[in-house]
């Protein structure tokens, strides 16, 4: 089985950013680019909800009328689904991908995207979907659950595409961060692409011997590597760190518990991901 890249797109205003980032990943790495839609057909309406004092044979009318209206929208949700795949193929060959792949289905994403986790070399997707409140402060819930769920890459990105230019990997020597390095090092996905490595932490021998193995690590595979040691706390000392460097591609391991690993399951990291204007790498 070919390991792909596949790109969630819904009705979202991110559907755009997630089509070109993930044609970018798929022209870089050289690897199979599929769409997929999922057509998530929760009932509308449960029968309780028409109990009480209507007649019996008024009920089974307006039930009968229910079930043909939820019809009829899975009809309507099916074909915008298709609509939506057309449309994210027809821009990925204008953005230079020969032959991309649509998929749609029915059910949820977390479980949709949790059957097909094997054949995903990276996952791109939106900060929100469709059903999110539109503030930027908002972080989609599917997000979270799908962070939570897969074992592979996954690239979270904002609504523009920006072709990525500079990284900054968050280290803190766990071997998440070891293993996010070492795939840095080898990854197509970076190459000509300037790698800041940052520790959150203390001057100490240990984390400057672990900064100068991320260093060497990645100047032996030929990359444009430099690093920095910052006190102070997680998230808001990585923002700075970001924005006066002109970081437009940040990677993080997720999950452990370290600072720097602990951030997807606190409020640390969904605040670090609710803010980040450029696209998010979490490595699992």
């Amino acid at each position: 089985m070919t390991e792909q890249v596949m790109a969630a797109i819904d009705g979202s205003t991110f559907s755009e950013g997630v089509c070109d980032y993930a044609a970018w990943a798929s022209l870089t790495l050289d690897a199979p680019l599929t769409f997929l839609h999922v057509v998530d057909n929760h009932p509308q309406t449960a029968e309780t909800d028409l109990s009480g004092h209507i007649g019996l044979g008024a009920r089974e009318h307006l039930l009968e009328e229910l079930a043909h209206l939820d019809e009829r929208r899975a009809k309507v949700a099916q074909e915008q689904g298709r609509l939506m795949l057309k449309a994210g193929r027809e821009r990925a060959i204008e953005g230079g991908i020969a032959e991309p792949a649509t998929r749609q289905r029915n059910g949820t994403l977390v479980e949709t995207l949790e059957e097909l986790e094997q054949e995903m070399r990276l996952l791109v997707i939106g900060k929100r979907g469709e059903t999110a409140h539109q503030d930027s402060g908002h972080l989609g819930s599917n997000l979270e659950r799908v962070v939570r769920s897969l074992h592979r890459p996954i690239l979270m990105v904002p609504q523009r595409f920006t072709r990525p230019e500079k990284a900054m990997l968050a280290f803190d020597g766990s071997e998440t961060t070891r293993k996010g390095v070492e795939m840095l090092a080898r990854s197509p996905l970076f190459a000509g692409i300037p790698v800041h490595v940052v520790i959150i932490g203390a001057e100490t021998g240990d984390n400057r011997s672990q900064l100068d193995w991320a260093l060497a690590t990645l100047r032996d595979a030929g990359h444009a590597a430099e690093g920095a040691i910052r006190a102070g706390e997680v998230e808001s000392t990585l923002r700075a760190y970001q924005e006066e460097h002109g970081i437009d591609l940040l990677v993080m391991g997720a999950y452990g518990h370290s600072r720097i690993r602990h951030l997807l399951v606190g409020s640390t990291t969904t605040g670090m991901l609710r803010m980040a204007a450029v696209p998010v790498l979490l490595l699992r």
